[in-house]
């Protein structure tokens, strides 16, 4: 960006050590971290252009922003999905986090949440243990907020400590079963 004037030399008589490469400074002052030193600190996200059309299945293992239009299923189970102001879904939509700017027509499952904003828009069904809709957001389906423990709770056995059964009807002739202790 800067380039140095070649008039312009030290007075001195020594030779100029080569500069040493330095970190890029931050507004606060601090070096900041190049991204090939260290770990990869920035997560992955990929952007659909709003010029773009998909019509099948959208299959990712990355964050995603949708500008464009797509139809059909779209499954990013670990990451989180953002349809843009521009986005237009007509698909199932299963994500751990969904975050609705644009439109969505279809059902929505999230396992994190699912976050409608303000000029956002869902028809369809939500399937999210939290769901945030914000005022001005367009909303029209209905919405099941499991629990996450209830989705990974493992049946539970029978035996004692099990809920009690419905009776179930007797035949004739013998006693009625009484529970004593219950």
């Amino acid at each position: 960006m800067w380039k140095r004037d070649e008039g312009v030399r030290p007075t001195s008589g020594q030779p100029t050590a080569a500069p040493q490469p330095t970190a890029p400074i931050t507004a606060a002052g601090t070096p900041a971290l190049r991204p090939e030193a260290g770990h990869h600190m920035e997560k992955d996200i990929v952007n659909i252009g709003k010029s773009v059309v998909i019509k099948g299945e959208l299959n990712g293992s990355e964050d995603l922003t949708i500008e464009g239009h797509v139809e059909g299923t779209i499954q990013l189970r670990d990451h989180v999905l953002t349809i843009g102001p521009n986005g237009r879904i007509k698909a199932q939509v299963f994500a751990k986090s969904v975050i609705v700017l644009g439109e969505v027509t279809g059902n929505v499952t999230a396992s994190d949440k699912v976050d409608i904003r303000d000029a956002g828009s869902v028809d369809g069904d939500i399937i999210s243990p939290r769901v945030a809709i914000a005022e001005g957001a367009h909303f029209r389906g209905s919405v099941d907020m499991q629990r996450k423990a209830a989705q990974a709770a493992p049946p539970k056995p029978e035996g004692k400590a099990a809920a009690p059964q419905p009776a179930a009807p007797q035949a004739q002739g013998t006693p009625p079963v009484q529970r004593v202790g219950a």
